[in-house]
């Protein structure tokens, strides 16, 4: 009804205009420019008056989507802690609320964005590195990706697994220097609580061992080429170069770069072996720390000899061909109790 009358009075104004310039203007030019000037501001008011009364209907039947059929979940302990005036937002709040009482530990979960490291998360969460890593039993901190869900706990720690039955909450304590009565606390146990191998726990305050952090996050062995390089080729199955159109697995990397470049220990250890092998010329393997090996291959000159203790900065040969090769590289490998795994996740 507001439309048909808001036309009404148009077209009652512009009947008006067009007999007053009838009587007022003879050019039949003058006319024509006159009434696309009326017909246009009257467009631009019809307009309008539509625009409104469309905006006041809508506001009024406004509806809401994807709402589901039962009661959404909250923590019923967490709304006394809201005044009607607390601005604070809601995740903040629940922070505080966890961490006031330390015998308590609750998860929430997390979704991964585009740019997120694990240390940010951590810090945003008030909780470290290690948490997000064990509770989540992340095995390359490298490899997460957006959109995948991180269980985040209320309180730094990680998950223990009991290694042989007998231990307790106390000892476990022990062994990672923490608090014995609030490691039992949390996980609902007496302190003398006798565990069975396989049982998992959470060990509140504890942290990763050095190695299995730097493992994880990709930063456990150092290049043994400080000088640039050309991966000529990768980790994995490939066409052997010396066998037309036979698919072998390539056990490690191959680094090209000149003759002669110095070849550094990746990490501090004891060589174990070194000498002259069909396959990968002169070598030399160094014995590291949580069941590490490394092999270094086809070199032309050796540095150092079986019991050698080696860092990181003691250079152990020389870049060659020797061996099967078919030019001047290094091979590169790294063993993990006895198997092979891929380098470029554990260099940094």
């Amino acid at each position: 009804m507001i439309k048909n009358f808001i036309l009404k009075i148009m077209h009652c104004i512009i009947t008006s205009l067009e007999n007053c310039l009838n009587m007022i203007y003879k050019s039949k030019t003058v006319k024509i420019a006159s009434f696309s000037v009326l017909g246009f501001c009257a467009g631009l008011c019809l307009t309008w008056g539509v625009f409104s009364t469309v905006n006041k209907y809508d506001a009024r039947h406004a509806v809401g989507g994807f709402e589901t059929t039962v009661v959404p979940e909250f923590d019923e302990g967490l709304s006394s802690l809201l005044s009607a005036d607390d601005s604070e937002p809601m995740e903040v709040v629940q922070k505080q609320a966890f961490t006031d009482d330390s015998s308590i530990i609750t998860y929430q979960t997390y979704r991964v964005k585009s740019g997120d490291m694990i240390g940010f998360i951590a810090d945003e969460f008030n909780v470290t590195q290690d948490t997000i890593i064990s509770v989540n039993n992340i095995k390359q901190s490298r490899l997460i990706q957006p959109g995948q869900y991180l269980k985040i706990p209320s309180m730094p720690g990680i998950i223990y697994t009991v290694k042989k039955t007998g231990e307790t909450p106390s000892t476990i304590a022990e062994k990672y220097e923490i608090n014995a009565e609030k490691c039992a606390l949390v996980n609902n146990l007496a302190t003398n609580s006798v565990l069975n191998a396989g049982t998992s726990l959470f060990v509140p305050d504890a942290e990763l061992d050095w190695a299995t952090r730097q493992e994880i996050n990709g930063d456990l062995f150092h290049k043994p080429l400080h000088a640039r390089y050309w991966l000529s080729s990768p980790y994995g199955w490939r066409d052997s170069p010396f066998s037309t159109g036979k698919r072998t697995f390539h056990g490690g990397l191959d680094m090209a770069v000149a003759q002669g470049t110095p070849i550094y220990a990746a990490l501090d250890g004891v060589v174990s072996a070194s000498g002259y092998n069909a396959t990968y010329g002169n070598y030399v393997i160094i014995t590291h720390h949580s069941g590490y090996k490394t092999l270094y291959g086809h070199m032309s000159s050796i540095n150092c000899k079986k019991g050698n203790f080696v860092y990181t900065n003691t250079m152990i040969g020389r870049v060659g061909s020797t061996g099967m090769s078919t030019g001047p590289h290094l091979h590169f490998t790294v063993y993990k109790n006895g198997k092979t795994v891929n380098p470029s996740l554990l260099i940094n």
